[in-house]
């Protein structure tokens, strides 16, 4: 039962993307060993929406860990919990609450000792900036720990790199490319199961792996200097490889600015949507970090959006019949599926 309620809900959020994003692009899905531990480490530059983009693209099912101020309330803690989302403690939950991660990585063990798969944010908090950050000690924590524990197990990491075209943005395109399985095995020596070196080499190939799977400009005195360059190029920050590789050679690419024919479409679809739309203004006011944009515009996208259309098509079903009302449904649909596909997306 479980099982069917985890796929259920992944497949509403797979649909519920779909028309969320311009596009979503996954490149290497096929890369990601079908059978046996795998841990995927990915960057995390855009909320809790990062974890439904990877899960509802990645072709193994994964337990997730996830920030632990998710899991205050007792009745989403149980609903998260039947999700495989797991709780993660930072110093900024408090002290006292650190030493529960020690029960949260035994059951990290576990998980990876049943050949299953393991969701990590390895940079260890959300950040929307274009480059990628050190790796915490919490992913090496888990990777030889559970190591430590079963010296036979066989784990796979694979790199994921997400990139939106812009964070918070509505709608915008999104780009998810896996990297190579790194073997961590293969790092892990029973007769010194922490040697610093072998962790270093671990994140380091890691690391690496990441910067050429998202876009990454380095953090340094010429960040913003960059970032403001490639923004009035317009660039294409999805089309990851082709941006790289001019930002290696110190070149730009250029995109010409093209007109957003279907911006007549939001009107009509504001008209539509009222009431969910004020909703979403007045919590939009009370939302302090930009990563989590995305992550409240998109839950009131699945919830509250559709039961609007459905409580107005019901009303029209009451006044003028069932055909009415299902014209209704489709157009409206209809309706925000080209908005969202046929919308231009602003670079930053």
């Amino acid at each position: 039962m479980k099982k069917i309620w985890y796929l259920f809900i992944k497949y509403y959020i797979k649909t519920g993307l779909f028309f969320y994003s311009k596009k979503l692009r996954v490149v290497g899905a096929e890369k990601v060993p079908k059978k046996g531990a795998v841990l995927f480490a990915v960057n995390h530059p855009n909320g809790l929406l990062d974890p439904l983009v990877v899960a509802t693209s990645a072709p193994r099912v994964s337990h997730f860990l996830v920030r632990a101020a998710v899991f205050k309330k007792p009745l989403i803690k149980k609903l998260l919990a039947t999700l495989n989302l797991m709780p993660i403690y930072r110093i900024r939950d408090g002290r006292n609450e650190l030493s529960k991660n020690t029960e949260v990585f035994n059951d990290c063990f576990e998980i990876l000792n049943k050949q299953q798969a393991l969701m990590i944010f390895p940079e260890g908090s959300h950040d929307k900036r274009r480059t990628i950050r050190p790796i915490s000690k919490g992913f090496t924590r888990i990777v030889f720990g559970a190591l430590e524990k079963y010296p036979e197990l066989k784990i796979h990491i694979v790199p994921v790199g997400l990139t939106y075209q812009k964070a918070g943005a509505y709608p915008s395109k999104i780009a998810l490319h896996f990297g190579t399985p790194i073997p961590a095995h293969d790092y892990f020596n029973p007769q010194t199961p922490l040697d610093p070196k072998q962790i270093e080499a671990l994140k380091k190939e890691l690391n690496d792996q990441l910067k050429t799977l998202t876009v990454h400009i380095p953090e340094d005195e010429n960040y913003e200097k960059t970032v403001l360059k490639l923004q009035k190029n317009g660039v294409d920050f999805t089309e990851v490889n082709k941006l790289n590789q001019a930002l290696s050679e110190g070149s730009t690419p250029l995109l010409k600015k093209r007109v957003n024919f279907v911006k007549p479409l939001y009107y009509v679809i504001l008209l539509n949507s009222i009431l969910p739309w004020i909703l979403w203004k007045i919590m939009a006011r009370k939302i302090d970090e930009i990563e989590f944009i995305d992550t409240f515009r998109f839950a009131l996208n699945i919830t509250i959006f559709p039961l609007f259309y459905f409580l107005q098509a019901y009303l029209i079903f009451i006044f003028y019949g069932g055909e009415l009302a299902g014209y209704y449904l489709l157009l409206s649909a209809l309706s925000c599926l080209i908005y969202v596909k046929l919308s231009t997306t602003p670079a930053e």
